[in-house]
């Protein structure tokens, strides 16, 4: 028969394991840190670049540009550029449930703290997407650039690629 001292030893490694992995199943990003007395104020950039050719150089040039502004106090600014002059122009609303996960995702996960590194883009490469977002938190400035992952062959760090999917969304819902 087996003792009951060897079936407590064997039952508290597994008790520590279920305490560690619980929390790695959850994907939510907790929202307990958001101080309402926090000022936030986002801008994402989305450049569609292409390649021009003046014979001998060449560079890049934006053929479209949407440009998004959340304010402090939920107001959306959207504005599309079409090659350099702006065309659509919209104001709205941000959900505050978005607001507060979007928020809580910048302010949880250390984006803020993520430095600025170039990333180099490949020399077949004539068309991508170039983004860029802007966060001012607590008048703390960062600014993170970007290419689509196709554009590149570094590693886009997953903080970023969710925080741009997210954004993404909210430039979906602003452009119906």
């Amino acid at each position: 028969m087996v003792k009951p001292v060897l079936i407590i030893a064997g039952t508290i490694p597994v008790i520590f394991a279920i305490l560690l992995i619980i929390p790695l199943t959850n994907p939510e990003i907790p929202i307990t840190a958001i101080d309402p007395n926090d000022i936030v104020e986002i801008e994402f950039t989305k450049h569609h670049l292409t390649s021009v050719s003046f014979g001998i150089t060449e560079r890049l040039g934006a053929q479209q540009t949407e440009i998004l502004v959340i304010k402090n106090d939920g107001e959306l600014q959207y504005t599309l550029v079409n090659e350099g002059s702006p065309s659509t122009e919209k104001i709205s609303e941000i959900d505050s449930d978005k607001k507060t996960k979007l928020i809580a995702m910048i302010k949880e996960t250390g984006f803020m703290a993520i430095p600025f590194d170039s990333f180099v883009i490949k020399d077949e490469i004539s068309d991508f997407v170039k983004y860029g977002v802007k966060i001012t938190y607590n008048e703390k400035i960062n600014q993170l650039f970007w290419p689509e992952q196709e554009a590149t062959d570094q590693l886009i760090p997953p903080i970023i690629t969710e925080v741009e999917i997210e954004l993404e969304s909210i430039l979906d819902s602003i452009r119906e």
